[in-house]
């Protein structure tokens, strides 16, 4: 079975075809904004302009332009090839990158904006220990449970402990999708935003 990945929640666009296990196509480039503009024809430059049977896309959180336009993609190829699409949390992504080469509780910290971080804390295992949470950085690092921070935010996060923490400064990679769960996959494709919208509805235009 062939796998499109596509991630594009944070200043990444990544896109990797797989054939099995086995990379055959992939496109990872460090755009922070234009990702609608190079995400498909990114796909498109892959082999087969990576038509494939099923397609994993990030569900967030990280950038909404970003998330929406990845889910929006997935969704439209998905119909256009008969595929399965699938969507994942992107925090988990980063967790999975960071247990190689051996599982370990870790404490993903993101890029969440307006001076906030996404926190979630995940054990030696599939499951997170708590739900994503847009923090301030005092609660953050309340919120930190583990010795190992991995994330954009790592760095930022482990300097304000006087205890040492490994920091492990990693982005979501459609290359790596390979390392999540069958379990971390969902055909539910809602996006995880982690906070409210920056944008608001007037008042009296809510429904």
């Amino acid at each position: 079975m062939r796998t499109l990945a596509i991630e594009t929640a944070t200043e990444a666009c990544s896109v990797a075809l797989f054939d099995g296990s086995m990379i055959i196509g992939e496109y990872h480039e460090m755009l922070g904004r234009g990702h609608a503009e190079r995400l498909i024809p990114a796909i498109a430059g892959l082999p087969d302009k990576g038509r494939a049977e099923r397609i994993l896309v990030s569900l967030g959180p990280g950038s909404f332009t970003g998330v929406r336009i990845g889910i929006a993609a997935a969704r439209a190829l998905g119909f256009a090839w008969n595929a399965e699409v699938l969507g994942y949390p992107t925090l988990a992504l980063v967790a999975a990158r960071s247990w190689q080469p051996d599982p370990r509780p870790v404490t993903v910290c993101m890029h969440a904006g307006h001076g906030e971080w996404f926190v979630q804390n995940f054990a030696n295992s599939v499951r997170a220990e708590d739900g994503v949470r847009s923090l301030s950085p005092d609660a953050a690092k309340r919120a930190c449970r583990h010795d190992v921070i991995a994330g954009n935010r790592a760095q930022a996060l482990s300097d304000m402990f006087e205890d040492k923490k490994l920091v492990l400064d990693l982005l979501p990679d459609s290359r790596k999708t390979y390392l999540l769960h069958e379990t971390q996959l969902s055909s539910d494709l809602t996006p995880i935003y982690g906070r409210a919208p920056d944008a608001k509805l007037p008042a009296g235009a809510q429904k």
